[in-house]
């Protein structure tokens, strides 16, 4: 099986058990090799409320590593969240290893003021 199928399985494992709703969105991460991003998503009106990626010209501009660079979107994530009110999220972690470069958003989010 390749890696692709089997994190694909995973992300599906993952979705079945991790849903987010207005008040209570699912922090979505994913993963290129270059680049990572985060959305908030409400699962129930399926809507994006809020989403950052180290593609935004504030991060970009920035010339640090890529685990630095994902800390400061996962703080982004949590700048606009507490703009839109949301204090609380679940956090989907997208099939890859709560490790390197997707711990650091999840740091940085916490840092923001999310919870979850």
């Amino acid at each position: 099986m390749s890696k692709l199928i089997q994190r694909q399985k995973i992300r599906y494992r993952i979705r079945k058990k991790v849903e987010g709703t207005a008040t209570k969105p699912r922090l979505s991460v994913f993963r290129s090799n270059a680049e990572i991003y985060a959305q908030l998503i409400d699962d129930e009106n399926a809507v994006t409320l809020a989403a950052a990626s180290s593609r935004d010209k504030d991060i970009a501009a920035q010339k640090v590593t890529k685990i630095e660079k994902a800390k400061l979107v996962g703080a982004a994530i949590a700048r606009k969240a507490t703009e839109l009110g949301l204090s609380t999220c679940v956090f989907d972690r997208g099939g890859n290893l709560y490790h390197g470069r997707v711990k650091s958003v999840a740091d940085g989010a916490r840092e923001g003021g999310l919870q979850f």
